[in-house]
């Protein structure tokens, strides 16, 4: 056996791959199990082919596979784990929240800021003022949401369920807030309004 070449101590061609090397290498250590002589020849032999086929590489005569050149970095890299999929909101939240664009905030925004400034700043009118600015802050809601979907009937249900949450909610803060700031000169309705267009914004901005 000592009178063999690497490749025929392993019994293998010299145009073997690496897979058939190796496998060659395991068959005879199975098979000489016992004898420590016959091991040291056939580990010998598997080193002297690596240094042969890196010889060869860096002469350009072969490409040889990473694990070849570097079999002692052949460790296997622990098994990536896969993100956790973000939690996502139920279905029925995102057939009606929208993501607006500047334009769907400021434009509505505007309207309403000024509908507010009108209730604030023009209590003489009374409830005439008020009853005008919601009637206008209706029908803003009503156009600015059925201009996104095209639900007419949507737009109006949503601008319905936000003015009656806004007044009754203005109402209730303003009953409770009022008497304890001194410096607000509002009276209840008005503040109710504001609070309502408030919401009416944020329905007409946020919800489609």
């Amino acid at each position: 056996m000592s009178d063999q070449n690497p490749y025929e101590k392993l019994g293998v061609s010299e145009e073997a791959s690496f897979d058939e090397i190796q496998d060659a290498r395991n068959r005879l250590f199975e098979q000489y199990g016992g004898d420590a002589k016959h091991l040291e020849v056939i580990e010998a032999a598997y080193d002297a082919i690596l240094m042969d086929r890196l010889r060869m590489r860096q002469e350009g005569k072969i490409k040889v596979p990473e694990r070849i050149r570097f079999p002692e970095l052949r460790v296997q890299s622990p098994p990536t784990e896969s993100p956790t999929p973000r939690e996502q909101s139920p279905a029925w939240l995102q057939r009606i929240l929208d993501q607006p664009t500047p334009a769907d905030i400021l434009l509505p925004g505007a309207w309403f800021l000024g509908l507010s400034s009108l209730s604030v700043f023009y209590p003489e009118g009374g409830e005439q003022v008020l009853q005008l600015a919601l009637v206008v802050g209706v029908g803003t809601s009503i156009y600015f949401l059925n201009r996104k979907e095209g639900k007419f009937g949507r737009a109006v249900l949503f601008t319905l369920i936000g003015l009656i949450i806004g007044l009754i909610a203005g109402g209730l803060v303003a009953s409770w807030l009022l008497p304890q700031i001194s410096f607000i000169t509002l009276g209840t309705n008005q503040f109710s309004t504001v609070v309502t267009f408030i919401l009416l914004w944020l329905v007409s901005s946020f919800l489609r």
